[in-house]
C-alpha cells in the first residue's frame, strides 16, 4: 500500500520538474518558435499553467517526506486498531506477542496460534514447533488462559493485561537472568527455553534475586584477568602474614566422575560461593568444552588455563597431601591461626576412601579458618547443598534464599546450566522431529549398574512400573484383535528412552508397533543415542549426554533409575517428581517395582553422620521435617518442602 503512494508522488514530482524545465528552455532561449507555439497550445488545452505546476511541485515535495514519516510510525507501532464492538478484546496483546515471536523466528508460520516446525536446520534460525507451546505458551501466543493448563502447571491464571509482563518475566527465567545485559545470540537456550518448557510454579524468592545480582557484581570485579584476580593469583604458593587486599576470595571447582555428578556438585559449590562471598571458577577440561553458556554477565566462570596450580589437579596424592585435613593433622595449620596461613587449601569432598576433609568441612568450627584462605580448591561429585540446612552458620541464610527448600537445584540449575548453542541445536532438532507433536511426553531414563543384571529383568520392571502407575498403556494380547478405531481424536504419547544400550528402546518400540494399545493411544518410542559404555574424557559423548538430560527435563512424566545423578539433573531442571525404578542386581523384580520420589531435589548420597560439637553420631534424615531419607538410597538424604513453614 505504502509503496504505491511513494511511486505516485515521485511520478508527480518528476513531471512537474520536467514541465517547468521545458517551459524555461523554450521561453528564454527562443530557438524554436514553432515548438513554443505547440507547447502553449498544449497548456491551454490541458488547463495548466506555470503557476499550477509550481504549486503542484511544492505540494508533492511536502507530501513525500510526510508520507514516509507516517508510514514509518505506523510500521513501528505494536498495536492494531480493533473494532469497538464484536472484536477480540485481546487483539492488542496478540499483536505485541506475535511481534515478539516474529523477532525470534522471522520465518515462522502460525498454525492454530502456534508455530509450524522446521526440522533439521540450525538452531539459531529454525522455527519452533507447535508442541512446545501446547501447555504454556498458548496463553502467551493467543493472549488467553486455559484454566486446566493453569491447574496442571501450577501457574496463576493472569489477566490478559498481565500477559506481556509475564512473557518478559518468563523470558528472563522468572527474574534469574538480569535484563538487558546478556547477548541473546550468544545463548539461544536461555531465551528460547520458555517455548519448550512448562511454566514453573516455583518462583525464586526476591532475596535470591538480590543475592544473584550481588554475586554477579562480585564476579565481574574479581573474575578472570581482572586486576584483583591477577593480584590474588600472584600470592599463590606461599604463606603470608596478611590477608588479601583485593577483597576477592575464590573457590575453584574440579570435576570428578560422570556428567550428572559434575552438574549437581557444581550447583552445590555455587551455593557455597554465594553463602561465603567467594568467586566460583570451574575447571571444565576438554571433555566439558562448550556444553553450557557462560552464566555470569560480562565475565567468565572458566578457570584460565594458565592457572598456576593447574598441573597439580590431576595428581590425587598431591591434592590429598595438601588438603585441609592432612595439613591440620600434620600441624602445618591449626584452627586458631590468623597469620602465616597458606594461600590455598584443597578440599576433597568426592566419594572416596579419604574422609578427613569431609568430616572437617561439615563442621561449623572449620568455617572460621576456611574464610581466611584466599583460594579453596574443591574436588566433589556430591550434591552437598542439604548440609547447609544442618549448619548453624548457614541455616538461616539458606532458608531466606530458598523458602521452598526443595527448589534449590531447580533454581540454581536453571540459572547456571543453559545449553550452549551447539547443544541447543541437538536438543531442539530432536525435540521438533520426534517429540513436539505428541500430546504427552514420557521420559524414561535407564541406568544398569550391575553388568550381571539381565536386560529382560529391567524391561519387565519397566513394564511393571509404568503400567501399574498407568504411565503407559497396556497392549492387546489376544491373537485376534479388532481393528483400532479410526477416530481423529486419538491421543498420542512419545516415549523418550535414554540409555547406554539400545535393547530397551528396541523392546518398547517393537511391542507398541506390533500390537495396538488397549486405550487406543498412539505410542512413539525414540532414543537419541546408545553409546554402549560411559566414555570419560570424550567431549561429544558428554555433549550427547547433556542433550539427553535436557530432553528428559522437558517431559511431562519422568521415570528414572535409582542412584542415577543423570536422572537427578533432569528432574531438578524440569521441576519433576519422577517415579524411581528400584535398583536390582539379580533376576528378581523389586516389589513394588518403583515409587514416586519425595521431591525434585537430587539426593545427597553421603551426608555427614557426625556432630562435631556434641561429639556423637547422628542421622541427618531424622533431624528435621524438611530432610528425609532418599527413596532410592536409604542412607542418603534429600530436601523436601515443609509445608508448615510456607
Amino acid at each position: 500500500m505504502h509503496i504505491y503512494i511513494y511511486v505516485c508522488v515521485c511520478v508527480c514530482v518528476f513531471f512537474c520538474i520536467l514541465f517547468l524545465c521545458l517551459e524555461y528552455i523554450l521561453m528564454y532561449t527562443g530557438r524554436d518558435i514553432e515548438t513554443m507555439k505547440i507547447f502553449q497550445v498544449s497548456k491551454e488545452m490541458l488547463g495548466f499553467d506555470s503557476k499550477s505546476f509550481t504549486t503542484a511541485l511544492v505540494v508533492c515535495l511536502i507530501a513525500l517526506p510526510v508520507s514516509i514519516m507516517v508510514s514509518m510510525i505506523y510500521r513501528n507501532s505494536k498495536f492494531e486498531i480493533s473494532p469497538v464492538s464484536g472484536g477480540n478484546a485481546h487483539s492488542g496483546v496478540e499483536s505485541e506477542i506475535h511481534s515478539a515471536e516474529s523477532a525470534i523466528f522471522p520465518t515462522g508460520k502460525l498454525l492454530n496460534g502456534t508455530l509450524e516446525p522446521r526440522i533439521n536446520q540450525e538452531s539459531d534460525s529454525r522455527n519452533v514447533s507447535s508442541k512446545p507451546t501446547s501447555k504454556n505458551a498458548d496463553k502467551l501466543l493467543n493472549g488467553n488462559s486455559n484454566p486446566e493448563l493453569d491447574k496442571e502447571s501450577g501457574s496463576r491464571n493472569d489477566s490478559p493485561q498481565a500477559q506481556p509482563t509475564r512473557i518478559a518475566d518468563d523470558k528472563l527465567l522468572q527474574g534469574l537472568v538480569p535484563p538487558g545485559i546478556l547477548d541473546e545470540g550468544s545463548c539461544l537456550s536461555r531465551y528460547q527455553s520458555i517455548l519448550y518448557r512448562k511454566l514453573s510454579s516455583h518462583k525464586p524468592s526476591s532475596y535470591f534475586h538480590s543475592k544473584l545480582r550481588e554475586y554477579e557484581d562480585l564476579h565481574k570485579r574479581c573474575g578472570p584477568y581482572t586486576k584483583s584476580y591477577n593480584r590474588t593469583v600472584r600470592r599463590l604458593g606461599a604463606s603470608h602474614t596478611s590477608r588479601s587486599t583485593s577483597g576477592c576470595k575464590y573457590i575453584v571447582w574440579i570435576p570428578a566422575n560422570g556428567l550428572g555428578n559434575r552438574i549437581i556438585s557444581m550447583a552445590a559449590t555455587f551455593l557455597y560461593a554465594i553463602l561465603t562471598n567467594r568467586v566460583l571458577l570451574v575447571d571444565h577440561e576438554a571433555d566439558m568444552a562448550d556444553l553450557f553458556c557462560e552464566p555470569f554477565p560480562n565475565s567468565s566462570w572458566l578457570l584460565p588455563r594458565n592457572f598456576p596450580l593447574m598441573q597439580q589437579f590431576g595428581v590425587q596424592k598431591i591434592r590429598i597431601a595438601h588438603s585441609f585435613g592432612n595439613m591440620l593433622k600434620s600441624g602445618i595449620i591449626n584452627m586458631s591461626m590468623d597469620q602465616s596461613l597458606p594461600s590455598h587449601l584443597y578440599l576433597n569432598l568426592d566419594h572416596s576412601n579419604y574422609d578427613l576433609d569431609k568430616k572437617l568441612f561439615y563442621c561449623d568450627e572449620s568455617e572460621a579458618l576456611l574464610r581466611k584462605v584466599d583460594w579453596l580448591i574443591l574436588l566433589s561429585d556430591q550434591y552437598f547443598a542439604p548440609y547447609f540446612f544442618l549448619s548453624s552458620t548457614y541455616k538461616e541464610e539458606v532458608s531466606k534464599l530458598f523458602p521452598e527448600k526443595d527448589t534449590i537445584f531447580h533454581h540454581l540449575g536453571s540459572y547456571l546450566f543453559n545449553p550452549s548453542n551447539q547443544a541447543w541445536g541437538l536438543i531442539t532438532r530432536f525435540y521438533d522431529a520426534y517429540l513436539a507433536k505428541a500430546d504427552e511426553r514420557v521420559g524414561l531414563q535407564i541406568r544398569v549398574f550391575a553388568k550381571t543384571t539381565p536386560f529382560q529383568t529391567v524391561i519387565d520392571q519397566i513394564f511393571a512400573c509404568t503400567q501399574k502407575e498407568k504411565l503407559l498403556p497396556e497392549i492387546e494380547t489376544q491373537k485376534s484383535v479388532a481393528s483400532p478405531s479410526q477416530s481423529k481424536s486419538k491421543t498420542s504419547k512419545a516415549i523418550l528412552v535414554t540409555s547406554l544400550y539400545s535393547e530397551f528402546y528396541g523392546n518398547l518400540s517393537n511391542m507398541y508397533w506390533t500390537r495396538p494399545t488397549m486405550t487406543g493411544e498412539i505410542i512413539g518410542v525414540f532414543q537419541p543415542s546408545h553409546e554402549e559404555y560411559q566414555q570419560f574424557g570424550n567431549n561429544m559423548h558428554n555433549m550427547k549426554a547433556w542433550a539427553e538430560i535436557y530432553l528428559l527435563s522437558l517431559s511431562d512424566v519422568l521415570v528414572t533409575s535409582a542412584w542415577s545423578t543423570f536422572g537427578y539433573v533432569a528432574q531438578g531442571l524440569g521441576g519433576l517428581k519422577p517415579w524411581i525404578l528400584y535398583k536390582t542386581d539379580d533376576k528378581t523384580i523389586p516389589n513394588p517395582p518403583c515409587r514416586r520420589d519425595l521431591s525434585m531435589e537430587p539426593c545427597f548420597h553421603f551426608p555427614p553422620t557426625y556432630d562435631c560439637q556434641a561429639k556423637v553420631k547422628f542421622d541427618a534424615g531424622s533431624l528435621f521435617p524438611y530432610l528425609r531419607h532418599c527413596e532410592d538410597l536409604n542412607w542418603g538424604v534429600k530436601l523436601v518442602t515443609d509445608r508448615k513453614e510456607l
